[in-house]
């Protein structure tokens, strides 16, 4: 069964994205099944997306009652949604100060690229400044706007008026700003480039240039957000005041779900018909988010990862100590980590490794092992994970260690 399903997704789907070799029918907690029955430990949680587990019962539930309700509105978002009001009012208790205004979406691209349409329409300017290694999606708009040539340069002509500067560096985002730009569109930890952390104050810094040069500034938490780092948001901590901030991943569960904030100022600048969409706040996607923001808060996951992170990058820099010719850096925050590999074929041979012995692990820039399990995993099930790993390293050691 599990060959046919390989065979019909080989024939039948475009041929961009480069799958692993299993069929995974379901799915409880950090564990999935394939079609033969073998159980796999999710260390990618969907790439950050199912943050409280797969079939976690509170998104079943969610699903079931709004769904004998109603799907989608007449009329789409032109019509009140009770159940949109109440995930409006939920956001509100955990978003960073000044985010006073939201709107839904079905994706992250689809929020960073409103994002940076609505800070064009709100200054009056054009150029953006991104970051090298950022990440900000795959319509023409975001990847446009993606710090990655990988990304970007296969789709010219892109769209104008991006601007690049290193990630980190605050003399190249000085020199960069001017009366031309309109916003500055920054992850507070780059995900897909690599698990980069910049300095303590660096977003801080950049909001100042922002404020003095009359640039908004655009946080990109798609990733980092909704307790994957420890608190609800990066932005949350350290001062920093977005004036627009983007999400997705982690606020539907797995649900396709998206949404941006912005503040009172920006929102005068804004006129009805800036923006919409269909699928805008659709009340299944807010039951969905509601029911997993809930079970977030209440079972005070952020304070878990931030216990169980500090746990998982000490068990990292165990392994990088013990295997220093094979793992190169270790980096992370929270549940959001990273293992650096020497090399490409080594890297690959640890996926293709812990893929057999029943761990599912997620490869960026080709030798870079992320790890961002479910927000609510267990010290036990990350140790079981950890163990896979190191196994898998330590039988590659004879062909690629010391000798």
């Amino acid at each position: 069964m599990m060959t046919e399903t390989i065979d019909i997704e080989e024939e039948h789907m475009p041929g961009f994205f480069k799958k692993i070799p299993v069929s995974i029918e379901y799915g409880s907690g950090v564990y999935v099944w394939d079609e033969k029955g073998k159980r796999y430990l999710d260390f990618t949680a969907g790439w950050g997306v199912t943050s409280i587990g797969h079939s976690n019962e509170v998104i079943v539930k969610a699903l079931t009652e709004q769904g004998k309700k109603i799907i989608q509105n007449p009329n789409s978002g032109l019509t009140y949604s009770p159940v949109r009001a109440r995930l409006l009012k939920l956001l509100k208790g955990i978003l960073p100060s000044g985010l006073t205004r939201l709107f839904f979406v079905n994706s992250g691209a689809e929020a960073n690229d409103a994002a940076i349409k609505l800070a064009r329409k709100a200054t009056g300017r054009l150029d953006i400044i991104s970051t090298f290694q950022s990440f900000h999606g795959r319509t023409i708009g975001t990847a446009s706007a993606t710090g990655q040539a990988k990304h970007r340069d296969k789709f010219k002509p892109l769209m104008p008026n991006y601007l690049f500067v290193n990630f980190g560096s605050l003399p190249d985002m000085e020199r960069f700003m001017n009366k031309d730009i309109a916003a500055v569109i920054l992850e507070p930890i780059q995900g897909e480039g690599g698990v980069n952390i910049p300095s303590q104050n660096y977003i801080k810094e950049v909001q100042a240039m922002c404020k003095a040069n009359g640039s908004l500034l655009i946080i990109d938490e798609i990733q980092t957000g909704f307790y994957r780092t420890g608190p609800a948001f990066v932005s949350c901590t350290g001062g920093i005041h977005p004036d627009i901030m983007t999400m997705a991943k982690g606020i539907a569960g797995g649900f396709p779900f998206g949404a941006f904030a912005i503040t009172e100022e920006v929102n005068r600048l804004l006129e009805p018909g800036d923006h919409g969409g269909t699928f805008c706040g659709n009340p299944l996607g807010c039951a969905v988010s509601c029911a997993v923001i809930e079970y977030l808060i209440e079972n005070r996951v952020g304070e878990h990862v931030e216990r169980i992170g500090e746990y998982a990058i000490d068990k990292s820099w165990v392994l990088k100590d013990k295997y220093p010719e094979i793992i190169k850096e270790v980096r992370g925050q929270g549940l959001l980590l990273l293992l650096e590999i020497a090399d490409e074929k080594i890297s690959a041979d640890i996926m293709t490794g812990c893929l057999s012995q029943g761990l599912i692990l997620n490869m960026i820039q080709g030798k870079c092992i992320r790890l961002l399990p479910a927000l609510n995993i267990t010290k036990e099930e990350l140790d079981e994970g950890f163990n896979i790993l190191e196994k898998v390293i330590d039988a590659a050691v004879p062909l690629y260690g010391e000798d």
